[in-house]
């Protein structure tokens, strides 16, 4: 039984009227949804706010959140029907992106209930990522949760899961090295360049060409430290281009040997046939700096830099081999670590389980209160009609130890009460509890409040919005 099943059996027992509730995820992710897909399917930024508004009041829809980044769409749900929930999901989905469903129903991915819940754990601490253990994938998390929780798409639910599937992604990665290995060419280069200098604060990059490769690795470079990016193309204007992204410098082609002997740290990436650097070039700028190490790395296919730098005294050459071997390395590394993160997310997963299990108990705890603290007043009135000439002084004595008698009794039926709402046979416990306190008419009192209370709400919200709007169409009065 998963755990918001069981929520709804303790909930059904205590007799309240509750809709049935299944978490839901539908994805179209990197995994099985061509890129061409996936791009026709991304949500603007801008555009998130309408996009849940429109799902949120959806039937069958009870708490929804909406997650849109370059590798997946996803819509994160409670719902109050599996069946329904994925019909009107995937209905909401061909509406928003004018699709036909025949277009894209083939790539979704459902998830359901616990495994919807692992879903999301697994996401947020970058285990479901196409470069494992990665934290830009966190953020977009945290981000989702928050527009969703704005729009007042979120409740009981999603606010205490995602909140703990944050919590639990910041600590894998502070507790863990799931983030701490390189597993990108380009990441790779500036780690090299870290083992060779140390600290890249006032360090000189020496950037040759100005293509995709060459932009992540500046922006990995820039992000380590450095302060001084050069870029030299072929083409100047894509130079000044990508130089300005990272408030670096562009210089054109012909003026390579000046660049070689300012740069500490050179990473070539063009599309040349032939070598763009030779022996040659290397010794005649060693000569100008002779102190001062050379760390080249040719991230080119074919090799930009001619293989014979590797001898020159006091230069260090890697090519695109060298960094793919450290790669490798460092996704076995991470694959290690990402057990010692599964482990904490069993762990998350079973205190959201025994979270979601209090909640069908809720109803009788209150109900038990409420009966307990009924009696204790009715016996405080008995008390005082009896003994009329009582002191003020000692009512509140009288008063104060009464309860305190009364709260001693219930701690412990409370605390097995807990207890039994995560054990197999949680309905017949519940269900025997509730019989022997005689329970039944607190908890029926309490349906009536609690529904007298959301028919207020629903009377008092499009007052509310009124007053809102009008508000907004009054001029302001300085």
């Amino acid at each position: 039984m998963s755990s918001v099943e069981l929520w709804i059996t303790l909930a059904m027992v205590v007799g309240l009227e509750v809709k049935e509730m299944h978490l839901l995820t539908v994805s179209l992710n990197y995994k099985r949804t061509p890129v061409e897909l996936r791009e026709r399917f991304a949500v603007a930024k801008e555009e998130i706010p309408v996009a849940l508004g429109q799902l949120f009041n959806t039937k069958s829809i009870l708490e929804c959140v909406l997650l849109s980044t370059c590798n997946r769409t996803e819509v994160f749900a409670v719902v109050d029907q599996l069946h329904r929930g994925r019909d009107f999901i995937t209905k909401f989905l061909g509406d928003w992106f004018q699709a036909e469903r025949h277009e894209f129903a083939p790539y979704l991915d459902f998830k359901e209930d616990d495994e919807a819940t692992l879903h999301l754990f697994r996401l947020a601490v970058g285990l479901d990522s196409m470069v494992i253990g990665e934290t830009q994938i966190l953020g977009q998390v945290k981000e989702a949760f928050f527009a969703a929780q704005a729009q007042g798409a979120t409740g009981t639910i999603f606010n205490t899961l995602f909140k703990q599937v944050i919590t639990l992604a910041k600590r894998a990665h502070s507790e863990t090295q799931i983030g701490q290995h390189a597993v990108s060419v380009s990441y790779a280069a500036v780690e090299l360049s870290r083992k060779i200098h140390g600290d890249l604060n006032r360090k000189a990059a020496l950037i040759i060409g100005a293509g995709k490769m060459s932009e992540l690795t500046a922006k990995h470079l820039a992000d380590n430290g450095v302060t001084d990016v050069i870029v030299l193309n072929r083409t100047l204007e894509r130079a000044k281009v990508l130089a300005a992204k990272f408030g670096g410098r562009a210089l054109p082609f012909d003026r390579l040997p000046e660049a070689l002997g300012q740069a500490d740290i050179i990473i070539s990436s063009t599309g040349a046939k032939g070598y763009v650097l030779t022996r040659q070039d290397v010794e005649a700028a060693m000569q100008l700096r002779p102190a001062r190490p050379l760390f080249l790395i040719d991230i080119a296919v074919p090799r930009d830099l001619d293989p014979a730098i590797h001898d020159v005294e006091n230069v260090f050459l890697y090519d695109i081999d060298d960094l793919n071997g450290i790669v490798e390395a460092n996704l076995k590394e991470r694959e290690k670590e990402a057990q010692k993160v599964q482990m904490m997310i069993e762990e998350e997963m079973e205190a959201f389980k025994q979270w979601v299990a209090t909640l069908g108990v809720v109803p009788v705890i209150n109900a038990l209160r409420h009966k307990a603290m009924a009696i204790q007043e009715e016996t405080m009135r008995r008390i005082e009609n009896k003994c009329p000439d009582l002191t003020e002084r000692e009512r509140r004595v009288i008063r104060k130890h009464t309860k305190s008698i009364i709260n001693q009794m219930m701690h412990d039926p409370i605390v097995r009460l807990k207890e039994m709402a995560a054990e197999p046979d949680a309905r017949q416990s519940l269900e025997l509890f509730t019989k022997i306190f005689a329970l039944e008419d607190e908890l029926k009192e309490q349906e009536k409040i609690e529904q007298a209370r959301k028919l207020a709400e629903n009377l008092e919200k499009p007052h509310k919005e009124f007053q809102k709007t009008r508000a907004k169409e009054l001029p302001i009065q300085l």
